[in-house]
């Protein structure tokens, strides 16, 4: 039986993290799991425990460890503390020796593809053996990559044996929110549910809910979304980056400027101000090339 199947013992704790919900799956009671899944179980509360801001903790408790997954486990936190090429280098290692290993494909993938590295990313993630997670990871690949008609396949393969999974759900919400149309509300629902339930809430659903109901154009309710995530975690990197958008759609000039402040001295190399920047010097080196015409 697949631990993380509706039957399987996994499946709260999957859920909690996949939700958003770190604190639980840290609080997550592991004394009474059978054997083969102590090792998953740890490797999701070391994830949570990156997630909450304690990667070198992360590195530091692993560093004995023996075992490709705490080798993974370390690879990432060593991403989240800075350290790129550590991280790099050991992800190398692994896909060498531990290609087989869902730990090493996931936490693999995910590094390869902060890198830049996609088509190393997906090579290592196509090797899954039906890992939801795996599939997700893909799906969120190829959406950035703006493939959303191979997003769009792999969802569909993964609901043909899945579809009741939180997880398919989620990415099949990913990819109504890029096809747009009705799909925005498929989405919404979504989203609206996990963030609305006190079960499930996070800061996760909330942006989540958030950016669907921008997408539907409701913004008083986006901002209300975005609002409560920031009362829960003030210092939420995608939070404080997704309210420079909606501060900016609705000509809220001080607050667009307030969070571009607080994402730049939280994150300087976010993928947000990455992006501004590389357009702003885009359209710079366009109206470059024209120059204003005074009429006599």
């Amino acid at each position: 039986m697949d631990s993380f199947s509706a039957e399987g013992e996994l499946l709260t704790i999957h859920n909690a993290f996949h939700q958003g919900q770190y604190q639980a799956v840290l609080d997550f009671d592991t004394s009474s799991l059978s054997q083969s899944n102590v090792i998953p179980a740890r490797v999701l509360k070391l994830r949570a425990q990156i997630a909450t801001g304690d990667a070198a903790g992360v590195v530091s408790s692993v560093q004995n460890e023996k075992g490709s997954e705490f080798a993974a486990v370390k690879a990432l936190a060593q991403y989240h503390s800075g350290d790129n090429a550590g991280a790099t280098k050991q992800i190398e290692q692994l896909v060498e020796s531990s290609s087989e290993n869902a730990t090493v494909q996931i936490l693999g993938g995910i590094v390869l593809q902060a890198n830049g590295r996609t088509e190393e990313a997906l090579s290592l993630l196509s090797k899954h053996q039906g890992n939801l997670e795996a599939i997700a990871l893909i799906t969120q690949i190829h959406l950035q990559q703006n493939r959303t008609d191979l997003a769009l396949k792999e969802v569909s393969t993964a609901k043909k044996w899945a579809q009741d999974s939180l997880l398919v759900n989620i990415a099949e919400s990913w990819v109504g929110m890029r096809v747009g149309g009705d799909s925005y509300q498929s989405a919404f629902y979504v989203f609206e549910e996990m963030a609305q339930t006190p079960s499930s809430t996070s800061t996760k659903s909330l942006i989540s809910q958030a950016v669907s109901e921008l997408h539907l154009g409701r913004l008083p309710e986006a901002e209300a979304a975005l609002n409560q995530a920031l009362q829960i975690e003030p210092k939420d990197i995608e939070a404080i980056a997704n309210a420079v958008v909606l501060a900016t759609i609705m000509g809220k000039a001080a607050e667009q400027q307030q969070y571009l402040e607080e994402l730049k001295k939280a994150q300087s190399d976010h993928a947000f101000l990455t992006d501004l920047e590389e357009k702003s010097s885009l359209f710079d080196q366009a109206a470059g090339k024209y120059s204003a015409r005074v009429s006599s």
